[in-house]
């Protein structure tokens, strides 16, 4: 790969220190060591989620043997972790593997611009002081995630700048917030709110879960009782991968059976919750949703903790929507208010592709929405760039693992053939459009229309299926309508030779 003169250099930067990040360089040292490479990482923490996040309770919405690295095993007793358990995991992957030492902190990436002359790309770091840094690389791997780190989404609720008490978005939790003995309301429906329904119950003296629209809640243990047990009889790496798998394949079959069946998975799901909650409990006003199972996000809650709380009265939750806030509370549509000395506004992300970075070739910037995902962790027609974002129903590291390896292999095809460049190219004009995420949940229809597309056929299908794509990624080729491309030669279709007038002209076609 090309080095530039004046400034510095790397093979591959990563971009973000939490899980993904933290599993790519992992990835990359093991099977490229040679390679130069570093991570900058926007926060001064490793941990992304998992340090940003600080709310009571937080934890895993997935079980830690499908969440875990496929290279670390989780040992611990709890599979449904909390949230100090996966920052511990996290930090002390990076630490064993040496991986900390090569983080910069407080460099968020605001700019990359590609040279197809020099093959590489110039990068721009911006510090929290303002201040702007360059250096360039050969290949930028993307594992910020897809949600703005500095910004939560909050609807405009009419009045609540009248409200006397204390209003909480849990992605900037205060280290000072006080809730024992208050009245607090949590706005949301998701997995945030009922993560904090239980575990503020216990001290406030009274929460409400408000929702305008019911969720599909599933309990399931806390402890993996098979994991545990075979931990101690074959060993913790040999326990791991069988538990994994038998994960995966739980949870693709739900999955399926959802998209399939979905009037039996939901009087299944329903089914669970009338035995987890009194007789007489309202569970089709508060526990039917109006969509199918899968179509939004299924939250999981271990050891009915959610449900417990609201048996023995701890907590309420009402499904109803907000009029408007006064002084002392809520006023609700159908008449009845809620006295709150606390708001907790669980209302959900903003979403942000590629961490707010922009791209441009050539000095021509680009229109993201324009492009499709090539096997969800590249862009058509963008050169030496791969992204990590995890599936959507299952656990996000099965997909980061896959996108590390894929990558690996690629950058050793690409050394191996002398290339200096790639970029995946749709070959048919034809290809059909759907947007990149099948799912209908508020954050992600919010930001639709401005993410990537997939395409209707693969590779450019957005797969959310893990046994498809460890076929394609881990074992597949990595050429499949991928385009190669080395300095003052024409670009090499993976199929044909593509004619091209200069170096690596095109690639902003």
């Amino acid at each position: 790969m090309r080095l530039a003169s004046t400034t510095e250099h790397l093979d591959v930067l990563i971009v973000g220190a939490g899980l993904s990040g933290i599993g790519a360089a992992y990835h990359l040292q093991q099977q490229r060591p040679g390679d130069s490479w570093a991570i900058v990482e926007a926060r001064e923490a490793i941990g992304g989620t998992w340090d940003l996040f600080r709310y009571p309770g937080i934890r895993s919405d997935s079980d830690m043997h499908t969440l875990g690295y496929r290279f670390r095993p989780w040992v611990e007793q709890r599979a449904i972790a909390d949230g100090d358990s996966i920052l511990r995991y996290v930090r002390e992957t990076a630490r064993d593997a040496g991986i900390d030492e090569k983080i910069r902190f407080d460099r968020r990436v605001v700019a990359a611009a590609w040279s197809s002359e020099a093959a590489l790309w110039t990068v721009t770091l911006e510090t929290g002081a303002g201040e702007r840094e360059e250096l360039t690389c050969g290949f930028l791997w993307i594992c910020s995630g897809y949600y703005r780190y500095d910004q939560g989404y909050t609807p405009e609720f009419p009045g609540i700048d009248r409200f006397g008490g204390e209003v909480i978005h849990p992605q900037h939790w205060p280290e000072d917030a006080q809730w024992a003995g208050k009245r607090v309301v949590v706005i949301g429906s998701g997995a945030t709110a009922v993560t904090l329904v239980p575990a503020l119950a216990g001290d406030a003296a009274q929460v409400t879960m408000l929702q305008r629209s019911p969720t599909y809640i599933v309990s399931v243990p806390g402890e993996d009782a098979i994991a545990n047990w075979l931990r101690g009889a074959i060993g913790p790496r040999r326990a791991y991968a069988v538990v994994r798998w038998k994960n995966v394949a739980l949870q693709s079959f739900t999955y399926r059976l959802s998209r399939r069946r979905p009037r039996l998975v939901r009087k299944l799901i329903r089914r669970g919750v009338v035995r987890a909650l009194p007789p007489g409990f309202d569970v089709d006003t508060h526990f039917s949703p109006r969509y199918n199972p899968w179509d939004q996000r299924v939250c999981l809650v271990p050891d009915s903790d959610l449900f417990k709380v609201l048996s023995d009265g701890s907590a309420e939750i009402v499904t109803d929507r907000i009029a408007g806030f006064d002084e002392g509370g809520i006023e609700l549509e159908s008449g009845r208010r809620l006295e709150a000395d606390v708001v907790v506004t669980a209302t959900g992300l903003n979403l942000q592709f590629l961490g707010g970075a922009t791209l441009s070739i050539d000095g021509e910037q680009l229109d993201l929405s324009r492009r499709f995902t090539y096997k969800g962790m590249m862009l058509s027609g963008v050169p030496n760039v791969a992204f990590t974002i995890g599936y959507t129903n299952a656990s996000w590291t099965l997909k980061a693992d896959l996108v590390a390896e894929y990558t690996c292999r690629l950058l050793d095809h690409m050394e191996a053939g002398g290339y200096d460049a790639c970029a995946p190219e749709v070959g048919d004009p034809a290809l059909g459009e759907e947007p990149l995420l099948d799912f209908n949940s508020g954050y992600v229809l919010r930001s639709i229309a401005e993410l990537p597309k997939q395409g209707t056929t693969e590779p450019w299908k957005l797969r959310q299926n893990y046994p498809r794509d460890l076929r394609s990624l881990r074992l597949g080729p990595v050429d499949d309508q991928m385009r190669f491309s080395r300095v003052g030669e024409r670009a090499i279709n993976s199929s044909e030779a593509v004619a091209g007038s200069s170096a690596l002209a095109g690639w902003n076609a």
